[in-house]
């Protein structure tokens, strides 16, 4: 597949698209691949989200800082970014996580997408990587809330039962859908000492997790 409907979604053209070929290539695919790549694009990728949450929210402190990043480079957020420009349909994949659906697989697409952080970074430097990953995370920012927490679903819930001091929830998965390459997971939460039962959906069994742990605080406020 042409790589240049993804450089265009990007909103950069490689110099080298040998770096971005490599980024493509899961390790189930062969050597070179992309674990290199993701293990310097995560350090890019992590100093420019702090860098933009520095800067954007002024009077945020350091915890809150952490959280909310900690919330846009998590795998389920990497995963929807990457899933935008449709990644998925670059990667180059051995047989078996071909046949198992790995294009759609969270950890696969998000590992990908750190990766492509990667190579930018080595093609150009940070500023160029800094520009590709800003315009890219900028739903993300624009979705905070200063005065939240920024802790995910699941962490707040169980924060909220320790102050109450109720027992801490319990997922259940209840059903999986969908061909291997593009699963539905339904998770159950409970809340025992309160009767409350929430019904998550999610392409992967923690984002249906999540889903449903956001569910039961709302219930609970």
């Amino acid at each position: 597949m042409k790589l240049s409907r993804l450089t265009a979604a990007l909103g950069y053209e490689f110099r080298d698209i040998r770096l971005l070929e490599q980024a493509l290539t899961h390790r189930s695919f062969g050597i070179p691949n992309n674990e290199r790549l993701e293990f310097l694009g995560d350090s890019v990728l992590n100093c420019v989200v702090s860098y933009a949450l520095y800067a954007r929210f002024e009077k945020l402190q350091e915890g809150d800082l952490s959280r909310w990043r900690a919330g846009i480079v998590r795998q389920e957020s990497l995963a929807g970014i990457a899933n935008s420009i449709e990644l998925g349909d670059y990667l180059k994949l051995g047989d078996g996580e071909q046949k198992s659906g790995g294009r759609q697989r969270p950890s696969i697409i998000a590992d990908a997408l750190e990766a492509v952080f990667g190579a930018v970074f080595v093609d150009a430097g940070f500023d160029q990587a800094s520009r590709v990953i800003n315009a890219l995370i900028q739903p993300a920012l624009n979705s905070i809330t200063p005065n939240e927490s920024g802790k995910d679903a699941k962490t707040a819930l169980q924060e909220a039962l320790q102050a109450r001091s109720l027992a801490l929830p319990h997922y259940e998965l209840v059903a999986t859908r969908g061909a291997a390459h593009e699963q539905e997971f339904q998770v159950e939460c409970q809340i025992v000492g309160l009767n409350i039962r929430t019904i998550g959906l999610g392409r992967s069994r923690r984002m249906a997790e999540q889903s449903a742990a956001k569910l039961a605080v709302e219930e609970l406020k």
